[in-house]
């Protein structure tokens, strides 16, 4: 007989893509985990991953299979918590998809949570690219308005975000600071790459209009930090959301360029699926992250 620790010990590994991340997770052996699978395996007569010594990856057969097992399994898991939550408490663990550079921005929302509802265990797990969260066996993501599906529902729980384009003082004399996007095109920039391997161009708005462009420069980073480091030694100028560099720019560390063509997006959502049955715990964070942003929300700026 097939056990519910067996179906989530495979979504654990699927999900982590490794046996050893997959038992740290759930608090038991690597061996436990790899016999647990290999168990199943053999009662389904198929292979559900394929392993070598340093990757696991999902076969096409583990893909249906999960397909179908991570939609029921959060459900089974949310009835779960609702049945034990009859004292009104919110508990049990909520798991959060969203990005690194999200949870860092979301972490009072994250703190606040935790010190509200001790008896919920928050597992944010991050990556860059964008994935189903009900095949992935997650009960929300968090990610910018305009990423989040069409057929989720979506909270916005962060003000509208501005980026902007950043240098140290003393580069922006020694190049000159841009008149206009274009100009880009001939300084020192910083690029970033985005989680689909593509370089990102750099967008702004300019006489009404959206222009993207193509900069160049001698750095090119996956992650926001790693960017912002960079502008803070000087190597460049940076394209960063407004937050990440809004201590630097007030110090006069970082100064601001081209605010006039700056481009301005909705901010953080919040996101589930609405077919599905809302946990205590999601309702928690939900009400919470709305309560937030109503009373941290800002005007927006037309541009």
């Amino acid at each position: 007989m097939t056990t519910l620790a067996e179906l989530e010990a495979v979504l654990t590994v699927a999900r982590m893509r490794s046996f050893r991340a997959a038992a740290t997770s759930l608090g038991v052996s690597t061996s436990a985990v790899s016999h647990t699978v290999a168990g199943l395996e053999g009662r389904l007569g198929t292979r559900l991953f394929n392993r070598t010594t340093r990757s696991v990856a999902v076969t096409d057969a583990g893909a249906e299979f999960m397909a179908v097992i991570a939609p029921a399994l959060l459900d089974i898991r949310r009835a779960m918590e609702t049945a034990g939550s009859s004292s009104g408490q919110p508990s049990g663990t909520l798991r959060i998809n969203t990005s690194a550079a999200a949870a860092l921005r979301c972490m009072p929302l994250f703190m606040e949570f935790a010190a509200r509802y001790p008896a919920v265990h928050l597992d944010i797990v991050t990556e860059g690219r964008l994935i189903d969260i009900v095949a992935g066996g997650y009960d929300a993501g968090i990610r910018l308005a305009q990423s989040v599906p069409q057929d989720m529902i979506s909270i916005q729980i962060e003000p509208a975000l501005r980026y902007v384009v950043v240098g140290t003082p003393a580069l922006i004399e020694t190049i000159g600071a841009p008149a206009t996007p274009a100009d880009l095109r001939t300084k020192p920039c910083i690029r970033m790459r985005m989680p689909s391997g593509a370089l990102y161009r750099w967008e702004f708005m300019a006489n009404g209009l959206p222009v993207e462009i193509d900069v160049s420069g001698m750095l090119t980073f996956d992650n926001p930090a790693l960017a912002r480091e960079a502008a803070r030694g000087g190597l460049g100028l940076a394209y960063l959301a407004e937050w990440h560099v809004a201590e630097d720019i007030s110090s006069r560390r970082l100064e601001q360029v081209l605010d006039d063509a700056t481009l301005e997006v909705e901010g953080l959502c919040l996101y589930y699926p609405g077919r599905r049955h809302v946990s205590p715990s999601l309702r928690a964070l939900v009400d919470l992250g709305r309560d937030r942003f109503r009373a941290n929300e800002r005007p927006r700026v037309d541009r």
